[in-house]
């Protein structure tokens, strides 16, 4: 069952072959399995299971949507009500919201099985998973190895199977990353197509749900039903949401994608170079066309990230001070110790590090210098994008520079660590919708990813190429050694 996709378990249960209550047992058995991983940080089986009956009553009035009775997990940086919601951090680890995130009522509402809280760096502040309070994640396809992150317990528990989907945010690269690292599919909407109510925030303009599975097919089921303007978030966009799965079949014949000069030079591990140009060999091979587009700036595109995104997060993160709740320091002499134990006792040593940065920036006589010339720079790499979709309908190249490293590799080099997210956080500073598929394995047997990136609103395109490409091969449908 772990390894059939969302369509086809919904058409099994439908057809009385198995129950969404014998399904979600079935992934809660190999999520405590699995346990060394260290996918999750609360598990919600009880409540699971009361979902799940739910559900299958659902399915027996003949009232069941294409999502009914479908388990999947969250990360944990959504709200549920009644369930711990830590963000992987210490300040929150005892914290359990009162209410649901949009995305997690709108899944609710459609009959989705909710099973439990992915693991993640902590507030969504890393690219490997190892900033979590509660312990670093590891990839299921080599345990000795980084899964990605943020959003590494959500890619790490699709990747194994323990899940058919979950989802994800992506700040900079966050759902994109982890799923190159682990295998899977990655798409991050563009910005303002989900909502970000009940979403804790980390950079309020840059931060995006998404989702994390196996296939396009199941990632565009899922996206539809979580999609969709919201009054109760500023940022949510008043469009119609498009039927994402209406145009998976369609040829990509005639598709023009550019491949940008800036993806394909120095840096990029060779295997992983050679996967790419293997994969949009495959697209060619389909009917589309490629056309070599610039981005002239996007290598500016790690500076801006980490003005504005630390920037951001000083300010999110400053409503944590121990006072209404979040942890509070067990002594103090005053109100101002209380505040600055507390801080320094909740928050782990990046999200510090990232909150002085930002105060930094914002602080008087820094402000013009950093924080305006950063958002000058996004204006600028927003351009180049305009002005390379006048050439092309997406854009294709390497989601990370490499495949997953060792845990630890990077923990002494904030640098090397940020630079992992080089082809991805521009999408973000652009607004922009990308997506990343398994595009085969290095020499290692580690996975490698391909970023489709879309012009803004045009989710529905990369989904049609991404579906297309797994049409055409076989990588997505590859599960890690223990897992299948």
């Amino acid at each position: 069952m772990h390894n059939r996709s969302i369509r086809d378990l919904a058409r099994s249960m439908a057809r009385g072959e198995y129950s969404s209550t014998e399904l979600t047992r079935h992934f809660l058995s190999r999520m405590a399995d699995a346990g060394d991983l260290n996918a999750f940080i609360t598990v919600t089986g009880d409540q699971a299971l009361e979902q799940a009956a739910e559900a299958d009553r659902r399915i027996r009035s003949g009232s069941a949507g294409p999502l009914t009775g479908i388990p999947m997990v969250h990360k944990d940086i959504f709200c549920t009500a009644g369930v711990p919601t830590t963000c992987g951090s210490k300040m929150l680890a005892d914290f359990v919201s009162p209410y649901d995130a949009t995305v997690v009522r709108r899944l609710a509402e459609a009959g989705m099985v909710s099973m439990g809280k992915t693991n993640m760096d902590e507030f969504a502040m890393g690219s490997s998973n190892e900033s979590s309070h509660f312990g670093a994640v590891k990839n299921p396809w080599e345990t000795s190895r980084v899964p990605g992150g943020s959003s590494g317990g959500s890619a790490a528990a699709v990747a194994a199977r323990l899940s058919p989907v979950a989802t994800a945010t992506d700040t900079g690269g966050s759902i994109r990353q982890p799923a190159a690292l682990c295998g899977i599919t990655g798409i991050k909407p563009s910005y303002g197509r989900v909502s970000r109510y009940g979403m804790v925030a980390f950079a309020s303009s840059l931060d995006q749900g998404g989702v994390l599975a196996t296939s396009a097919e199941d990632a565009a089921l899922v996206l539809e039903a979580m999609a969709g303007f919201d009054e109760r978030d500023s940022t949510s966009l008043e469009q119609q949401v498009p039927d994402y799965t209406a145009t998976l079949e369609e040829s990509i014949r005639d598709k023009v994608i550019g491949l940008p000069k800036e993806f394909f030079g120095d840096g990029v591990e060779p295997d992983v170079a050679d996967a790419i140009q293997d994969a949009i060999r495959e697209l060619e091979a389909l009917g589309a066309r490629t056309v070599e587009v610039e981005l002239p700036n996007s290598e500016i595109g790690i500076p801006c990230y980490y003005v504005l995104a630390p920037a951001e997060a000083s300010s999110n993160l400053s409503r944590f001070d121990g006072v209404r709740y979040g942890h509070r320091a067990a002594q103090f002499e005053d109100l101002i110790d209380m505040y600055e134990r507390s801080r320094a006792e909740g928050f782990g040593e990046e999200v510090q590090r990232r909150i002085m940065i930002g105060t930094y920036v914002l602080s008087s006589g820094y402000y013009d210098a950093y924080y305006i010339k950063a958002q000058k720079l996004r204006r600028m790499i927003a351009d180049d994008f305009t002005r390379a979709f006048e050439r092309c309908d997406l854009i294709a190249g390497p989601t990370s520079p490499g495949t997953a490293f060792p845990i630890g590799a990077k923990n002494d080099d904030p640098i090397a660590m940020y630079l992992n997210d080089i082809f991805t956080n521009s999408v973000n500073l652009a607004g922009l919708p990308g997506i990343s598929v398994n595009a085969g394995f290095d020499r290692d047997g580690l996975p490698i990813g391909l970023h489709l990136i879309g012009r803004y609103l045009d989710e529905t395109t990369i989904l049609n190429v991404a579906h297309q490409f797994q049409q055409a091969t076989d990588w997505h449908n590859t599960a890690p050694g223990g897992y299948a």
